[in-house]
């Protein structure tokens, strides 16, 4: 088990209740046997009574349980590369993602290309628990979530938050909480009841965070009836489909708070989860912008974009395959004519939708439906019809996968063997799909030009040599680097 070594780093943390240090470590009191959150609105114990965790996990696997005031299943989660080797960060980041769902620990450690006992003693080393304790926390911790915020009957609860059968749901519960499922919910009843037909449920995430800049980027690229911004309610709307089951999406930022608003329309509850993690890395929520604008604070070229551009996330996406279309559609064109490109490809090839947000009315077309799809007629030029369809192809047969397995190197490699997908293309879908902090587009023309002294561009190969410095987080340093060159030409204008 590994405790936090230095308790005073955190103590101050602790003591104010910084919400920036919110799911970087959880507190265990030996006193009362719960483990909380930094920010939990109980009277602070006192120092000699508390041991620090880096992970809920951990702290469950010592013996403590959750806290029914601060609620740590309402955590942003830890980063899963703060402090952590890459293959425990890999493997965190598949663990989330459901990877031990259905999938064995040896499984998981083969995908990554280690043995099971050493993934084991390096989760023991940096999380302070192990694989199977991560993903039993994450599914106990979410449940919980869904008791306390939503309506749903507690079989679906159950089975949304991947437990295998009803008793095995009240036994754990039982277990943890010294109270049924049952219980839990009807105390949370007396206190507030979410009604309506979607499922609600907050996100936290630590602040500083620049939702704004990613509704703005997101509304630029949107795919017309697939996706809408709505600035007024500072939301981002779209279409999902698992499986052969559609619905859509809402996700609201608080002017206010630090959490986000999820309401999901789905048929099929046993998604939740996913649909929940697949948002969270889509924003980013699990982000510690303190901690990387630290490090790039000592960067001579990165300070002042960082102080400008305060809490700056990488925007991920919904659908691998969507973004891969997009990104070969917008070669050599304008990002409006791109966009309107994907819009006539929804339009021809993916299932009309009618639900609660008139703006959606198209689900972006399969991998299947794309790979027997006719893309003539559409103002696609022939290279890029043959490149998209390949692409769908290789995905239908399981060649190439969005899951997260690859390392970037390798799926960049992958994915450039289609004919009609160049290095830009390949690194641009890597930064938004993988969720790798470190990718690096750096053929990228923008981020040579704003990597550079004034009116000079950087070689591809120097632009690399400059980013050494700014691993592990390389892919939020290509965020900031585009931002300051938009207000750089802005300023010019």
């Amino acid at each position: 088990m590994t405790v936090l070594l230095n308790i005073d780093e955190y103590e101050n943390a602790r003591r104010s209740r910084d919400p920036r240090f919110d799911g970087r470590f959880f507190i265990g009191v030996l006193t009362t046997g719960v483990y909380c959150r930094p920010i939990c609105p109980v009277r602070s114990p006192k120092k000699e009574n508390v041991q620090l965790y880096r992970s809920a996990a951990g702290a469950a696997e010592a013996g403590f349980r959750p806290c029914l005031r601060c609620r740590p299943e309402s955590s942003p989660g830890t980063p899963a590369w703060v402090g952590a080797p890459y293959k425990v960060s890999k493997a965190l980041h598949l663990i989330a993602k459901g990877n031990l769902d259905d999938n064995s620990v040896e499984a998981l450690a083969s995908q990554l290309s280690i043995g099971s006992r050493q993934l084991s003693r390096l989760f023991q080393q940096h999380v302070g628990a192990s694989p199977v304790a991560v993903a039993q926390t994450q599914r106990l911790h979410f449940a919980k979530k869904l008791l306390d915020e939503t309506s749903l009957p507690l079989s679906e609860v159950c089975f949304a938050a991947g437990f295998g059968s009803v008793r095995r749901f009240n036994a754990v519960f039982q277990s943890t909480y010294a109270r049924s499922p049952k219980e839990l919910r009807n105390a949370r009843r007396n206190g507030k009841l979410v009604a309506g037909d979607n499922i609600q449920v907050h996100l936290s995430y630590r602040p500083p965070m620049d939702w704004k800049s990613m509704l703005a980027y997101l509304e630029y690229r949107k795919i017309p009836g697939v996706e809408h911004i709505d600035f007024e309610g500072n939301a981002y709307c779209r279409t999902i489909a698992i499986g052969d089951k559609v619905g859509d999406i809402r996700v609201i930022f608080s002017e206010q708070e630090n959490y986000v608003t999820l309401q999901i329309n789905f048929p099929d509850t046993r998604h939740l989860y996913h649909i929940v993690e697949k948002v969270r890395l889509l924003f980013d929520l699990k982000a510690d912008s303190e901690e990387i604008e630290r490090f790039f604070s000592r960067d001579s070229l990165l300070k002042k974009v960082v102080n400008k551009n305060p809490g700056t996330r990488v925007t991920g996406c919904w659908d691998g395959l969507e973004v891969t279309v997009r990104a070969i559609l917008g070669q050599q064109v304008t990002v409006k004519a791109a966009t309107t490109l994907a819009g006539r490809v929804a339009d021809r090839h993916g299932k009309s939708y009618q639900g609660s947000i008139p703006e959606l009315s198209r689900v972006f077309p399969s991998a299947r439906d794309l790979a027997k799809a006719k893309l003539d007629g559409m103002g696609i030029v022939g290279q890029r019809v043959q490149a998209i369809k390949t692409i769908a192809e290789k995905i239908v047969q399981k060649e190439l996968v969005f899951d997260g397995v690859l390392e970037t190197d390798e799926f960049v490699r992958r994915i450039c063997e289609v004919k009609g997908i160049g290095e830009w293309t390949a690194h641009y879908v890597a930064l938004r799909v993988l969720n790798d902090p470190n990718a690096f587009p750096h053929s990228d023309l923008i981020l040579r030009r704003a990597a550079a002294k004034k009116d000079e561009t950087l070689a591809p190969k120097e632009l690399l040599q400059q980013a050494e410095n700014w691993r592990p987080w390389r892919a939020y340093a290509v965020i900031l680097l585009w931002k300051h060159y938009q207000q750089t030409m802005r300023a010019k204008k």
